[in-house]
């Protein structure tokens, strides 16, 4: 068992991740979309808007467009520009295979007067870009800021009755995780594992081609990449989006054969790491043979309740780590139809 010790260190761990700043910076989301009111439903295109990884817009009658942004965080640029620069390309491209799409094209918007920061940002974007086979195509630079950020832009397409959503998990669902562990913690950011910078293009497309079968073959209810929350925070977005809880238990979940504390672990943007839900067994054995075959290790590690609570157990004991009943991440719920 991951952990045998009284509740109070469940408790400790739940209340790190429940408090953790890849958590908390999402609440701020929830007070900008309701600003937004209803802006995504203008024309006639827009299937979801926000609240999924990515939009998805009507375009002709046999895929639809997927569009997502991401702002680097300003933690992981400070710390490393070009690591920033390449995880911009990776985040992206995540959200687009999140829904079960395959990404197209992105385009930048890098904003430093640093010219050596610059160049790192833009190394590490041409190093993403060729790494995972998706071009950028276009931006814009800000010469003259005082600060220094990163955001990329991203389309993808998907077929039509192919998209994975994550606001679709239901009471009885099975929860897996899926993350490719064989990596290493990135060393100037101790919150995030590098397994593609060792990856070929070849197994990385084959990692990322796993969504898009599931999709294909319909073995989700629900999806998201693993994100800056974390796996677990990840997992109560999806919740939080399905009005729906969980219980997860906690060896189950994959981790590396190395000595990483297992909070800063469940803490950690995994590079290629998904968390789905599927009705049955055989559905889950099914998705578990896609992501094995490319090398990502997976597992159920719980099952989908009606609480709206996440609830976390070492095999003994219980701790909650969001009330959604209370509680909010994001504060998006649901998924409102086009």
């Amino acid at each position: 068992m991951v952990n045998t010790k009284p509740k109070e260190d469940l408790e400790s761990l739940a209340d790190g991740l429940r408090n953790f700043d890849g958590v908390k910076r999402k609440r701020a989301i929830g007070d900008l979309v309701s600003r937004l009111g209803n802006s995504d439903r203008v024309g006639s295109r827009t299937i979801v808007g926000f609240g999924e990884d990515a939009a998805v817009l009507e375009v002709d009658n046999d895929n639809f467009v997927l569009l997502a942004v991401d702002g680097i965080w300003g933690k992981l640029l400070n710390a490393d520009p070009w690591w920033a620069g390449y995880c911009a390309v990776l985040v992206n491209v995540n959200d687009i295979a999140a829904m079960g799409g395959t990404p197209r094209a992105m385009v930048n918007l890098t904003s430093t007067q640093q010219k050596d920061i610059c160049a790192e940002l833009g190394q590490g974007m041409e190093d993403g870009v060729r790494k995972f086979g998706v071009p950028m195509v276009g931006g814009h630079l800000h010469p003259d800021t005082t600060y220094d950020a990163l955001d990329v832009a991203i389309m993808g397409t998907v077929k039509r009755d192919c998209v994975i959503f994550s606001s679709g998990a239901k009471p009885g669902d099975k929860v897996l995780v899926a993350i490719d562990l064989d990596g290493r913690i990135y060393p100037s950011y101790n919150l995030a594992w590098d397994n593609t910078t060792r990856r070929t293009v070849a197994e990385i497309k084959k990692q990322l081609d796993t969504m898009v079968e599931i999709g294909e073959k319909k073995l989700a209810t629900a999806g998201k990449d693993i994100s800056n929350p974390g796996t677990l925070g990840t997992f109560g977005m999806l919740l939080e989006s399905s009005g729906a809880g969980a219980i997860v238990e906690l060896d189950k979940i994959p981790r590396p054969d190395v000595d990483i504390p297992f909070e800063q672990w469940l803490k950690m943007y995994p590079g290629t790491g998904f968390v789905l839900t599927v009705e049955n067994d055989d559905n889950a054995a099914e998705c578990i043979r896609i992501f094995e075959d490319a090398g990502v290790a997976t597992s159920v590690i719980g099952e989908v309740d009606a609480s709206k609570k996440l609830k976390i157990t070492n095999g003994t004991e219980t701790a909650t780590v969001f009330d959604l009943n209370k509680d909010m991440i994001t504060g998006i719920k649901g998924r409102p139809q086009g």
